[in-house]
């Protein structure tokens, strides 16, 4: 065939936009919400997953864009949008999103939740008994809590912390004219939803706005609004100082609740004079005002979501665990006879990661324990293996990546536990975030040392490898065993290493070695032998990436890309990337683990491992992909990667323009949930 030449570099509309394609992302999730299929318990948790992700959305990405805008940079996105014109974009459709998710909430789900015999009411709704119930539980339990401050010429407008929720509260004088303002912060510590019965409840905002008259007796309450803000919450570091990281984070930490604000979520019925109040003491643009027509911080949802009604949620499924590891034999000795590729949930954590650790622990042959951690539970039994193991004599290395988004506090907290244990504790590369998800255990075995390896595509967590999807192999693989001891010679250490056996590591080698790897299929292709690319991914936004794939499918390689969350990629464009597909799976799990597949002349490469094509993965942040070579772990990968983009199975597929289509309303109709059919399989003992 003959190749179209494109001049990739003078065209910024080959990227889609990728703070809309998040919102986009979003979109997804919430028409799981919207879709009567899914268990009712289910729907109300994607509305809280989407609550949740917005407001990070908006402390992060939204935080980001703002700060380029205050500073007047006129750097652009990849499409060719300045940073205002970006947030131009995200008001208008998050609040687009908003409603849709308010209505959802209000007209769908809360009427089939009271159906079910589970009620969100409102103060007016309740009878005299329960009202007079409530009174004393506000007077005993919510009263002595609530500090109202008033705002006058003595009282500054006070501080609002970022995603708090409030009441601004109008009061005045019986008989008078002069309105004062007050705010009440509706306490965080408290449940926020207050049980009346066994699943009937209050909204807490609800309570406190009926007893305002307490905190203001002798004065007339004339009315009052809840509002929630949301603050930057992006950590700037300066690694480069001559201070310790720990402490320059927990300083950093402290500045964090007062980050500037980045959003203003009031209730559609929220008078001017009080908007205006708050949009300029607060100091964020009218433009940044989100009206929620409904209840503020659905995210709090999740507390219906515990609700026990499991006829009201998925069916429970018990993980299994693969054959060679389910006899119960020690895995050194399985991992002696070959590698094992792991795939959670599916596979259980607690009986293959958590018990390789563990035993590694108890091992009395073992001398060495070494392992990054990103994000662990909040009681984590991977840390307390590592502990035992420092207990018992062993050395212990452990990276903590302190600055881990959202769980900076509990990295340090972990990380003082595990050195008080005598274990040795780093924090990583300055100015870089280690990403990576790696364990190697060095065990002596006659006259000789062997090292056993663990390579991730998801964190050390045993409660999200429950709810995500990730793939892990153990492996025993002496090169392997090399790399990550090179690896940790370059965390702990000075060492410069860049170069690798079956690894590819960022910041040096991620981005190189994939490319590399895209443009052997496009030469491939180019002399007729077979070529074909499978990434499966949460995000790919790179353009050097993403322009290497459009190379290769105008060389004529087939390129299938399953991507979570944000995708900078127009699949199916002409004369750039007819020969792209591009296919989102939300599901029961959240699609996390990471893989590149390469046919390579039938002679095909496989990577998982850590690592998303973005440039703070890919510049900024130690990550690794390793090789799978077990004959049988590549098969099963890539039976999963192919079988996900199979007609059948139920996604959204990306469409040149830009939009979205179900899978579900396209041409062949798909009917396969992928995560229920893996479900399945299990429970059938195949």
């Amino acid at each position: 065939m003959s190749e179209v030449v494109v001049d990739l570099s003078e065209s910024p509309d080959r990227f889609t936009n990728r703070e809309n394609s998040w919102l986009d992302f979003n979109a997804r999730v919430l028409a799981s919400a919207e879709d009567h299929r899914v268990p009712l318990l289910e729907r109300v948790k994607f509305l809280a997953i989407f609550a949740s992700n917005l407001d990070e959305f908006y402390m992060v990405r939204v935080a980001g864009l703002k700060r380029r805008q205050s500073m007047g940079l006129l750097v652009r996105s990849a499409d060719g949008l300045t940073a205002a014109e970006q947030l131009t974009l995200i008001n208008e459709r998050a609040q687009e999103l908003v409603d849709r998710h308010v209505k959802c909430f209000t007209d769908d789900v809360l009427p089939a939740l009271r159906a079910e015999g589970i009620d969100i009411v409102t103060h007016d709704q309740l009878s005299t008994d329960e009202k007079h119930r409530m009174t004393e539980y506000f007077m005993q339990k919510i009263f002595p809590v609530l500090t109202p401050l008033a705002v006058d010429p003595a009282h500054p407008f006070p501080y609002i912390s970022g995603r708090s929720l409030n009441l601004a509260a109008v009061i005045r004088e019986p008989g008078g004219k002069i309105e004062r303002f007050a705010r009440v912060k509706i306490p965080p510590n408290v449940d926020r939803f207050v049980r009346l019965g066994k699943d009937r409840f209050l909204p807490l905002e609800s309570l406190v706005a009926a007893n305002l008259d307490s905190l203001f007796p002798g004065l007339e309450v004339v009315d009052h609004h809840p509002f929630r803000v949301t603050r930057n919450a992006d950590l700037d570091v300066e690694e480069d100082r001559d201070e310790d990281l720990l402490q320059a984070l927990e300083r950093e930490l402290a500045r964090r609740r007062f980050g500037p604000a980045v959003r203003l979520e009031v209730t559609a019925e929220m008078d001017e004079k009080t908007l205006d109040l708050l949009t300029r003491e607060i100091e964020v643009d009218p433009g940044d005002v989100l009206v929620v027509p409904g209840l503020l911080d659905l995210s709090s949802l999740w507390a219906i979501v515990k609700v026990d009604r499991p006829d009201l949620k998925d069916d429970p499924f018990v993980p299994g665990s693969p054959a060679r590891l389910a006899k119960g034999d020690s895995f050194f000795d399985v991992l002696a006879d070959g590698d094992v590729l792991l795939h959670h949930p599916y596979d259980s954590f607690a009986t293959t990661v958590q018990t390789f650790i563990e035993q590694a622990a108890a091992d009395p042959h073992v001398l060495a324990i070494k392992q990054t951690l990103y994000r662990t539970s909040g009681d984590s039994p991977i840390v307390h293996a590592l502990i035992a193991a420092a207990e018992a004599g062993k050395q212990v290395v452990v990276l903590v990546e302190i600055k881990a988004r959202f769980d900076e506090e509990a990295n340090i907290s972990w990380a003082r536990a595990l050195e008080r244990a005598g274990c040795h504790v780093v924090y990583g590369i300055v100015g870089l975030k280690t990403h990576c998800k790696t364990a190697l255990v060095v065990r002596q075995e006659g006259g000789t040392l062997r090292r056993y390896c663990h390579i991730g595509t998801g964190n050390y967590n045993p409660k999200t490898a429950r709810m995500y999807e990730d793939l892990g192999l153990l492996t025993a693989d002496p090169e392997i065993g090399a790399d990550l001891t090179d690896l940790f010679n370059v965390l702990t250490g000075y060492s410069r290493q860049t170069e690798y056996r079956k690894l590819l590591v960022a910041p040096y080698g991620v981005r190189t070695g994939l490319v590399q790897r895209i443009e052997r299929e496009a030469e491939h292709a180019r002399a007729g032998r077979a070529a074909r690319i499978i990434i499966k991914t949460n995000h790919i936004v790179d353009e050097e990436s993403i322009d290497a794939l459009y190379r290769a499918s105008q060389a004529g390689v087939r390129i299938d890309l399953i991507v979570r969350t944000n995708c900078a990629v127009r699949p199916g464009v002409a004369g750039l990337s007819e020969n792209i597909r591009v296919r989102s799976i939300v599901g029961r799990f959240l699609e996390h683990s990471r893989v590149a597949h390469f046919l390579n002349d039938d002679d095909p490469e496989v990577f998982i491992g850590s690592a998303d094509l973005m440039h703070r993965n890919l510049d900024r942040r130690v990550e690794v992909l390793v090789r799978v070579d077990d004959p049988e772990a590549k098969a099963t990968i890539t039976r999963m990667v192919e079988r996900l983009m199979a007609d059948e199975i139920i996604g959204w597929d990306l469409q040149p323009d830009g939009t979205w289509t179900n899978s579900e309303r396209g041409p062949l109709g798909a009917t396969i949930d992928p995560q229920k059919e893996q479900i399945e399989h299990i429970g059938s003992g195949a």
